[in-house]
């Protein structure tokens, strides 16, 4: 299926030409989660494999300014969320991988922080995880590597669908998802929080507030509809499409939960409910909650290659 992009810039890097092609773009959704019980890691991945990254823009060798109070039309400020506080220094936000990958090495063991992209770990989580509601995400901004294997088809009652062993692919992600301590990472998400903010200024939003960014995309993903059986697919080109219009527009966040299967989207979405409640202290609300894509992008499909 036709790769993926987005609407906007989100990371200048050079691509490296000799990575392996045969994984698609789905090894990240909870890496770039990842400040999210980085849940869903393993669902993406540019079919270029991960690229070599020598600098992000707008990298600051600046120490991080203290958080200031919210102004009035913040929704989920961050000093809400129902942990401890860390008084603890951080370093600069372009001096941030080691302690980051530290951090998260020490809350989830070798499995997140071995599928990690150990630079800019912030900022591509930060890019991707506002790139989710949208159409298309950029390759470049990936902060987790690959899911072995490609993606598989089969044909079952005159009708071509996702193969059901395709599911298989994403199980380690789930496993790792479900076994997130979501109090601790929240814990470790607020205390780096300054520098998540610096990170999503720095993309091109210097009055957003990453924090209520993060929980409207929390809320989108939760819409994802349950699928009872696997999807109906098309193939009017080399790539595949959802036969159903309604999954085929849908956003490239919700499609990456489609396609990681019944039993690992719902162990996903059972820790984004968990990380969601203890960052706003709040339950999680019902209903089909959604995040508006960007205008006009184009559509994300089902292998994601």
């Amino acid at each position: 299926m036709r790769g993926a992009g987005v609407q906007r810039p989100m990371v200048s890097v050079p691509r490296n030409r000799n990575a392996t092609r045969a994984t698609p773009w789905w090894a990240w959704l909870a890496g770039a989660l990842a400040i999210v019980g980085a849940i869903g890691i393993g669902l993406y991945l540019a079919r270029t494999g991960p690229p070599a990254v020598s600098e992000m823009p707008g990298a600051s060798k600046a120490a991080p300014a203290p958080a200031t109070p919210p102004p009035s039309n913040i929704q989920h400020p961050i000093d809400q969320a129902a942990v401890a506080s860390d008084a603890s220094p951080l370093p600069a936000l372009d001096a941030s991988d080691a302690a980051v990958l530290a951090a998260l090495g020490a809350l989830t063991g070798e499995g997140l922080t071995a599928l990690l992209n150990p630079e800019h770990v912030i900022q591509r989580i930060v890019a991707t995880v506002d790139s989710l509601p949208r159409q298309k995400i950029a390759a470049d901004a990936l902060p987790v590597r690959g899911a072995s294997g490609t993606f598989a088809a089969r044909r079952d009652a005159g009708r071509e669908e996702i193969d059901a062993k395709n599911y298989a692919r994403y199980d380690t992600y789930a496993a790792i998802a479900k076994a997130m301590d979501a109090q601790k990472v929240v814990a470790w998400y607020v205390h780096y929080y300054p520098l998540f903010q610096q990170a999503y200024r720095e993309l091109g939003y210097p009055d957003g507030y990453f924090n209520d960014r993060l929980v409207a995309v929390i809320d989108h993903l939760l819409a994802t509809p349950d699928l009872a059986q696997p999807p109906a697919l098309t193939q009017p080109n080399v790539m595949y499409e959802y036969a159903d219009p309604a999954l085929e527009s849908r956003s490239a966040g919700q499609k990456l939960l489609l396609r990681s299967g019944p039993e690992n989207e719902a162990a996903i979405k059972s820790k984004l409910r968990e990380i969601r409640d203890v960052l706003t202290s709040q339950p999680t609300p019902p209903g089909d909650a959604t995040t508006p894509p960007a205008p006009n992008a184009p559509t994300a499909h089902p292998d994601g290659g």
